[in-house]
């Protein structure tokens, strides 16, 4: 192999080769996963340790380092989100003891900012800083409701992945579930990520009145209606998108 494209892009795909899944790698792990020769990594790894970039443990191992984290904190819809609206996730999170989450669209996909889990709720499959399918879950399915068209309809042209047998997956029945969200204001995934949860979701908007967040809680299917649920979350999404259009918002 040779070392092709320009440096940045090159220390990217050394930062992309980390993942949920890999958060620790070894020197040869870093560079068969980000494609490039050994003797390049190594000079990449050693210049992105000394700025912060990246941390080597005592077992010789990378990890993503602080700077990143620092750094990632001063993006406007993660870490000033996540600020604004913590508060009243608190709030929704006492009032009901569930999953509470916080996600932005980035792209086809769901980020999720803030994650707070209930004293024996049901258990989730998303994380801080995951990412998710637009189609499935509560968030997704708002975030995907307020979309530019074009890009709803290259999510419904795509495949859609199946994560339950309760998983909507044809186009035509996804799109009148964005219509629903739409004219109720509040999404209901129900059991479409695990056979055992319900998510209820409502959109957060900005002082321009954008949609440029969801809140949802996930609780256990069959606990509760989502009916009930629903003037929970929207209750919250209003009270987060009025602090985000507040004087500092």
């Amino acid at each position: 192999m040779v070392e092709t494209g320009p440096v940045i892009g090159r220390a990217l795909r050394v930062l992309g080769a980390f993942s949920p899944a890999h958060p620790a790698l070894t020197l040869s792990d870093l560079a068969r996963r980000a494609g490039m020769p050994v003797s390049t990594v190594h000079r990449m790894v050693g210049e992105l340790v000394a700025w912060g970039a990246l941390e080597r443990d005592d077992d010789g191992c990378y990890r993503i380092g602080l700077r990143l984290w620092e750094i990632a904190s001063l993006a406007p819809r993660g870490m000033a989100l996540r600020e604004r609206a913590l508060p009243f996730l608190e709030d929704l999170s006492q009032v009901t003891r569930e999953n509470v989450q916080l996600a932005v669209r980035e792209g086809t996909e769901v980020v999720f900012v803030e994650r707070i889990a209930g004293s024996g709720a049901v258990p989730v499959l998303t994380r801080v800083g995951g990412r998710f399918a637009l189609t499935a879950t509560g968030v997704g399915l708002v975030l995907l409701a307020h979309a530019p068209p074009d890009l709803q309809e290259d999510v419904l042209a795509a495949p859609v992945e199946r994560f339950t047998d309760h998983t909507v997956t044809d186009p035509k029945v996804l799109r009148g579930m964005l219509a629903d969200v739409r004219t109720s204001g509040f999404s209901i995934s129900d059991r479409q990520v695990t056979a055992d949860s319900l998510s209820v979701a409502a959109p957060v908007h900005d002082a321009r009145g954008i949609v440029v967040a969801a809140v949802s809680l996930v609780v256990r299917h069959g606990s509760t209606s989502p009916h009930a649920l629903a003037p929970l979350v929207r209750t919250s999404a209003r009270a987060i998108s009025r602090a985000l259009a507040g004087p500092s918002g």
